[in-house]
């Protein structure tokens, strides 16, 4: 087990060398440190020797990889993608284009990001696996057929949609909770209800007809079918053998939002006005900082490996016949 580990961190280091390489590369092709340095000091009236200023205060006065007026390993070092990259692997993301410290924004950013997901991520999953199952449970039925009809129309539908219709109806025409803002404390609740049932609704559809291929497979294996000879019934046969013997795709497919988890809903947060880490990437983009959109790609990448490191420790515990060698 602990060679395994040190095997994926080894793998984990040039993944992430190669994702903040490419994100600079991504971002310097579609702007330059002048394009930058005019976006935060404004297009009207900017003079060149306030742009070389700004490009010095923040260090984008150097070459980008390749430094060759410098000497040595001064050519490789004295650039600003070593600059601005290699302290990240230490988690020290510098300060944003306005200032601002990096790390402390997210800090204060990710308790609201963590209050929508959370609950999203797990009330969803809820929801969905029981779907799953009921369609499963009555499956070649009415209900299983007017249930798959129903999960390819809400997969139809844009999550634009779910968010609008829900600010109209719940906010504007019921005036049950507010339309946009946060609130801390015992004020929380009133604006994360609604964004966090738009969330669990929004992922019924594409979630439920995932997890009912995946019960609709399990549920024509031999075992299940021994299982219902011995006289087991049907309920026990889906919840203590199908959906145990189903983990390990579930798992697979979870991974995929833990990240989300961490990093917030870019449109939820963004059209719900709270201040999570979905909208502060969403305004890092706009304002064309790159200082904030390289530390929210390495977080990201950081934490969908270690999602990756989780779920293939977690397969021991739902199945015993997987080892690490």
């Amino acid at each position: 087990m602990f060679a395994y580990l040190v095997r994926r961190l080894a793998y984990a280091l040039p993944i992430l060398i190669g994702v903040n390489l490419i994100t600079f590369a991504l971002f310097f092709v579609v702007n330059t440190p002048d394009d930058m340095a005019r976006m935060q000091l404004g297009v009207k009236r900017v003079t060149p020797e306030a742009i070389e200023r700004w490009k010095a205060e923040r260090g984008y006065d150097k070459p980008l990889f390749v430094n060759s007026a410098a000497a040595g390993a001064q050519q490789l070092t004295d650039t600003i993608f070593f600059d601005k990259s290699i302290r990240m692997f230490a988690f020290d993301f510098g300060r944003a284009d306005d200032g601002r410290d990096i790390a402390r924004e997210i800090a204060t950013r990710m308790g609201p990001s963590l209050a929508i997901a959370l609950p999203t991520f797990i009330l969803g999953l809820f929801v969905t696996v029981s779907f799953g199952l009921m369609l499963v449970f009555f499956r070649a039925t009415a209900i299983d057929f007017w249930g798959v009809v129903l999960c390819v129309a809400m997969m139809s539908i844009s999550s634009l949609f779910y968010i609008i219709g829900g600010q109209w109806l719940v906010s504007k025409v019921w005036h049950l909770v507010p339309i946009s803002g946060y609130g801390g404390g015992l004020d929380a609740p009133r604006f994360l209800i609604l964004p966090v049932l738009l969330g669990i609704i929004g992922g019924i559809g594409s979630s439920t007809r995932w997890y009912r291929t995946i019960f609709l497979e399990e549920i024509s294996r031999d075992y299940v079918r021994t299982a219902r000879a011995k006289g087991v019934s049907e309920l026990v046969v889906l919840f203590r053998h199908v959906l145990k013997n189903a983990m390990i795709p579930i798992l697979t497919g979870v991974v995929v939002v833990i990240p989300l988890l961490f990093m917030g809903s870019l449109i939820i947060e963004s059209f719900f006005g709270i201040p999570g880490l979905g909208s502060y990437t969403i305004d890092a983009i706009q304002s064309q900082d790159f200082a904030v959109v390289r530390a929210m790609v390495f977080i990201g990448s950081v934490l969908y490996i270690v999602g990756l490191i989780l779920t293939d420790l977690s397969y021991t515990l739902v199945d015993p016949r997987v080892r690490f060698e």
